[in-house]
C-alpha cells in the first residue's frame, strides 16, 4: 500500500536556516549545506531510501552501487529544486536560465478561450514551471492536497509572498470540483499532478516502467468530462543554473464512455515514462509506487 500521506518532509527550522544562507550567501553556500542534509536522509530515512533504491535498481536498471549513489544524488537534486523554488519565487538574485519547449502550445490553449488542463507529476520542479506560467497572461489555478504543515506553509509564504497563482485545495466535500468548473468556465488554466493519490481515492492500473502501477483516476476524469484542451507539462533541472521546461501539444479527449478516460491516462503515462527515463534522478516519489492494495 502506498505510504504517501500528502505531506512534505522538513521543518520550519530547516527552512529558516536555508533561507538565511540564501539571503546572505547566495545559492552556492546553500547547495554546499545541502550536501550534509542529503547525506542524513540517505542514511537515516530508511523507508524512503529503500523505495527510491528499488526504483533505481529494479526499474531504471542501475547496479547496486550506482543505485546507492543515485539515492544520495536524488535527495541532493530534490533539495536543489526546493532551494531554487524559494530563490525564484522570492526574487533572490540568481543566474538561472530557462528553455521552454512547447510554450507556444500553452499560448494556443489560452488564445483558444476554452480554458485548459495542464497535467504534471512529481518530476523535476513543478513550482518553477508554475512561476513562469505567469507570462501566459491568464489566471493559473493549481489543484493540490494542502498537506504541508501550516506553520511551514505560512513561513514560506511570508518569504516568497505566497504562490503567484490561485490554489484549489482538494477536499472531501468535493467543493474543488465546483472551483475547477468555475475556473474553466472563465477560460482559465487548471494545473494538477496526476501521479499520486491518497488511500481511498479511485485508481486504475497502468503499465509503467515494466509493471502495473496505480494512478489516480480523478485528473483524467476531469479531462474527459470537461473536454477542454489538455497538455502535459514538466520542468527539469539540467545544470546547476539551467532548467528545461516541456509542454506537449494540447489534445481534447472525449467523454469517459467514449474512451476519453482511458486514452488520457494512456497518453499521460507514456509521456511520464519517457521523462522518467530521460531524467531518472528527478523522480521524487519516496514510497513503493508499484505496491498492491492490501
Amino acid at each position: 500500500m502506498p505510504s504517501w500521506q500528502g505531506k512534505s518532509k522538513g521543518n520550519k527550522l530547516g527552512y529558516r536556516i536555508f533561507i538565511g544562507v540564501l539571503r546572505y550567501g547566495g545559492v552556492r553556500p546553500a547547495y554546499f549545506l545541502l550536501g550534509f542534509v542529503a547525506s542524513y536522509y540517505c542514511l537515516f530515512s530508511y523507508r524512503s531510501s529503500k523505495s527510491i533504491f528499488q526504483y533505481f535498481h529494479r526499474k531504471v536498471g542501475f547496479g547496486r552501487f550506482r543505485s546507492f549513489i543515485s539515492v544520495y544524488r536524488n535527495y541532493y537534486v530534490f533539495g536543489q529544486t526546493l532551494i531554487d523554488k524559494i530563490v525564484v519565487m522570492a526574487g533572490i538574485p540568481n543566474r538561472f536560465s530557462f528553455r521552454f519547449d512547447g510554450e507556444e502550445h500553452l499560448h494556443g490553449v489560452v488564445s483558444g478561450q476554452k480554458g485548459g488542463i495542464l497535467l504534471s507529476a512529481h518530476l523535476g520542479n513543478w513550482e518553477v514551471a508554475g512561476h513562469l506560467f505567469t507570462r501566459l497572461n491568464t489566471r493559473i489555478n493549481i489543484v493540490m492536497f494542502d498537506g504541508e504543515h501550516e506553520r511551514i506553509k505560512n513561513y514560506l509564504e511570508g518569504i516568497t509572498g505566497g504562490r503567484n497563482v490561485n490554489v484549489i485545495v482538494l477536499k472531501d466535500d468535493l467543493s474543488h470540483i465546483y472551483a475547477i468548473h468555475d475556473a474553466l468556465s472563465k477560460q482559465e488554466l487548471v494545473c494538477m499532478h496526476a501521479d499520486r493519490f491518497l488511500e481511498g481515492n479511485k485508481t486504475a492500473e497502468m503499465p509503467f516502467l515494466g509493471e502495473a502501477a496505480r494512478f489516480p483516476v480523478g485528473p483524467f476524469l476531469l479531462a474527459s468530462t470537461f473536454r477542454v484542451p489538455v497538455s502535459f507539462v514538466f520542468a527539469f533541472k539540467e545544470t546547476s543554473k539551467h532548467y528545461h521546461l516541456y509542454a506537449t501539444p494540447p489534445k481534447t479527449y472525449q467523454g469517459a464512455k467514449q474512451g476519453g478516460l482511458e486514452a488520457s491516462m494512456k497518453d499521460f503515462v507514456a509521456v511520464m515514462e519517457e521523462k522518467v527515463r530521460q531524467y531518472p534522478l528527478q523522480w521524487f516519489n519516496y514510497y513503493d509506487f508499484w505496491s498492491k492494495p492490501g
